[in-house]
């Protein structure tokens, strides 16, 4: 069997390796010789897998050292691919990780991606940079694949095995061998798409109907809340109807889909088309932080608080329910707002670390926020901790006419002062 190397070992990469690593000799791949320490001692920050499951795959091993990788046939990259001040593609990850493989690449070796991109960013952008730093030519020397992550940070239902993958290969006879490798992994099994393209293609649309779908409901929640209508009652009764979507309003952050619909109009409109949907519905969900923040001040005036003297609780930094991850939280977008009206907001997250929100956004989480000192308490996120509490007990932290706001809406109708 090949040996493979998974370049960068983040929410998608390590749970790679480690199904990977029941079955094949995988090393994991990282810069950051901090996370290859860790790994090593069987701790994994993102908590995507346990010790159990490290533990559970005997041909897993660890390293940040470009050398060791060296006698791999197979290079998997699973590395960011964020977006930047001006909303478009940050490649220097991809880029910089092309060039680590590029320096290894050997004759017959298939380097697969796995981190979203535009259509045309595999053999546009990163085969250019593998063919430059090794010398060697495309489809004769070497060969590439694409097979989009569909990682769900925090889901432990929808797991790597579980989750049904695309696959795609430079040549026919690639795209069989790539097929071929994540079928022995994937239980779910694997669809090979016709080319590189189309598997890009399906990866980036994925994420940007899902953020139309919230724009769309995040939209109808304002207007809603003019009407005096609660929105969760609508969609409760509207989804009695088999074929309604099951959305939700709310904050869109994360490394997916906040970011992936820029990845598909970065493309469109280098071939001369402006896209004005993914966009519309991109200025929505961009723009709900300041929104939420105005609602609970209005809400926090009609009873009678100074809102420029007032404190206020945010209950959950990251970026969703069950997660650790802070990447493109807009949580950090409500905290910004708040302060502007003159308010004084303290930060609790129970699965969060205080120090990545200190170096990312310059604020500091508080462990143990003190009960009856808060004029309102936003729930922002919803971890399964905070859920589990019930209104009373969240309201514990409040003053006698403090405002309770459920983001998400977990707490049943009536035992909020407000919702989306």
């Amino acid at each position: 069997m090949k040996k493979i190397a998974v370049i960068g070992l983040g929410y998608v990469g390590l749970p790679l390796a480690a199904a990977f690593g029941e079955r094949r000799q995988v090393i994991g791949f990282d810069i950051s010789a901090r996370r290859i320490a860790q790994l090593k001692d069987g701790l994994d920050f993102t908590r995507e897998v346990s010790r159990e499951e490290l533990l559970a795959s005997p041909g897993l091993s660890f390293t940040n050292s470009v050398e060791e990788i060296q006698d791999c046939q197979i290079y998997i990259v699973t590395v960011p691919t964020p977006i930047n001040d001006s909303k478009t593609p940050e490649l220097t990850p991809l880029l910089a990780a092309s060039d680590t493989v590029g320096r290894v690449l050997k004759r017959g070796d298939i380097v697969i991606y796995e981190s979203t991109v535009f259509p045309g960013a595999t053999e546009e952008v990163c085969v250019p940079v593998l063919e430059r730093v090794s010398g060697l030519v495309f489809n004769k020397d070497f060969f590439a694949g694409y097979s989009p992550e569909r990682i769900n940070p925090g889901d432990k239902e929808h797991r790597i095995k579980t989750i049904k993958k695309v696959t795609s290969g430079s040549t026919p006879e690639i795209a069989e061998e790539v097929d071929q490798l994540y079928a022995e992994t994937i239980t779910a099994g694997t669809h090979r798409a016709s080319s590189i393209k189309v598997a890009e293609a399906a990866k980036v649309i994925e994420n940007t109907q899902r953020d139309l779908n919230i724009a769309l409901i995040n939209e109808l929640s304002m207007i809603f809340a003019r009407l005096k209508i609660d929105t969760h009652e609508v969609l409760v009764a509207a989804g009695t109807k088999w074929n309604f979507l099951p959305f939700k309003p709310g904050l869109v952050g994360g490394h997916c889909i906040g970011v992936d619909p820029y990845y598909l109009t970065y493309k469109a409109q280098s071939i001369g088309y402006h896209p004005e949907i993914i966009l519309a519905g991109r200025r929505v969900n961009d723009n709900m932080g300041p929104y939420v923040a105005a609602e609970l001040v209005k809400a926090m005036i009609k009873t009678n608080h100074t809102v420029a003297t007032s404190r206020v609780l945010i209950m959950g930094f990251a970026f969703k329910e069950n997660c650790p991850d802070l990447r493109n939280t807009h949580v950090i977008d409500v905290v910004r707002e708040l302060e502007e009206f003159g308010c004084s907001v303290d930060i609790t997250d129970c699965w969060a670390d205080s120090g990545e929100a200190e170096h990312e956004y310059g604020v500091s989480l508080l462990d143990n926020p003190k009960q009856g000192d808060y004029d309102a308490l936003l729930l922002a996120v919803p971890h399964r901790e905070y859920a589990q509490k019930s209104s009373k007990e969240l309201r514990s932290y409040l003053k006698d006419d403090g405002v309770l706001f459920d983001l998400k809406g977990i707490l049943p109708l009536g035992e909020a002062d407000l919702r989306l």
